[in-house]
């Protein structure tokens, strides 16, 4: 079975997506649909679309696509996905799932009631440190995992020049949505019981954004692990990499530590800079996509083709919009907050 996909938003992670089925054997890249029509038009002649759309309302009624991918900005995600499910079409949705448990609620019984395969793409499940570390977490190497702690932040590229709808969003929702849902699938999807969270401002809205500069939490988790969020948007662009992660894992009998950004595995210095070239996220060889965004687009087209629950569920994706809908209250009220599921 060919799966005939199409992708909605054909921006930074968009046009990866198309990219990627491109050169999936199995996959038909049918067709695109982005609201500026020129951008649109590019990706589809540079990935080999058949069909251009400005409307996904119109590319979803008409196209016989298979199964789609949603990488609109993160305000925008639930009408098009309940548009999908009604429209029947499997869904590989960009994190984060939606930005209020209300949307994302209705988001999971739209797929629910119209028997669709639905996936939030949180692709870090992919990455090989991550796969590493939940590795020997299942195996009991680590004991009890006691207390965790994810940093991933960005420079000021990201929400002043690479995306324009920053002020929309914040870095809890864009960042933090990998970070929470990664503690998450390590405890083995233990419930989050309380969240403490905590955030600044000034500096982006000095430069005509309107959002906060870091957002931070403390998150309990059933069972008693504690894990501490901490994201910010301000890093200087001098940074030889466009984003900070590390992360760290300490259990009972063991712990892991990794740094997915710095690690210097390959570091590239010229006379305008330093760099160190991404090896994980997505990167070109013999004119192919290799990376782990890659292998979570394979593994959703796989649940697609055998009718499979994709490992990173909608169910999932409404659990972490709690937690981090709950830090964000917390962030206004200053007290503790307990997730609404």
């Amino acid at each position: 079975m060919r799966v005939r996909v199409g992708v909605i938003g054909v921006g930074v992670q968009g046009s990866l997506h198309a990219w990627i089925y491109s050169t999936m054997p199995d996959v038909e890249l049918r067709a695109v649909c982005d609201i500026n029509r020129a951008r649109a038009e590019e990706a589809a002649k540079k990935y080999g679309a058949k069909e251009v759309y400005t409307d996904y309302r119109e590319m979803l009624e008409k196209s016989e696509i298979d199964a789609v991918s949603i990488a609109l900005p993160d305000f925008l995600h639930k009408e098009a996905t309940i548009l999908a499910a009604e429209n029947g079409k499997h869904t590989l949705l960009e994190k984060p799932m939606a930005t209020s448990v209300r949307d994302a609620r209705e988001m999971l019984e739209a797929v629910r009631r119209h028997g669709v395969r639905a996936m939030v793409n949180f692709a870090n499940r992919w990455s090989p440190p991550f796969l590493h570390a939940k590795r020997a977490a299942d195996a009991g190497e680590l004991g009890d995992i006691k207390y965790m702690y994810g940093r991933l932040s960005d420079t000021t590229y990201v929400p002043t020049k690479m995306i324009s709808w920053a002020s929309k969003t914040n870095v809890m929702w864009f960042l933090g949505s990998h970070v929470i849902d990664l503690m998450r699938w390590l405890l083995g999807r233990k419930r989050a019981v309380r969240v403490y969270g905590f955030k600044g401002e000034g500096k982006l809205r000095s430069l005509g954004v309107d959002t906060p500069d870091y957002v931070g939490a403390v998150v309990r988790w059933e069972g008693g692990c504690s894990s501490f969020v901490e994201c910010c948007w301000i890093l200087p662009e001098s940074h030889p990499v466009v984003f900070d992660f590390k992360f760290e894992i300490i259990g009972s009998e063991g712990a892991v530590y990794i740094d997915t950004s710095h690690n210097r595995c390959v570091q590239k210095f010229t006379a305008e800079r330093c760099e160190y070239p991404d090896i994980l996220v997505a990167y070109e060889c013999d004119g192919r996509p290799l990376g782990f965004v890659r292998e979570s687009l394979r593994h959703f087209i796989e649940c697609v083709r055998r009718d499979e629950e994709p490992a990173a569920s909608f169910e999932d994706g409404l659990a972490v919009t709690a937690i981090i809908e709950a830090v964000m209250r917390s962030c206004e009220s200053g007290v503790p907050v307990t997730p609404e599921l």
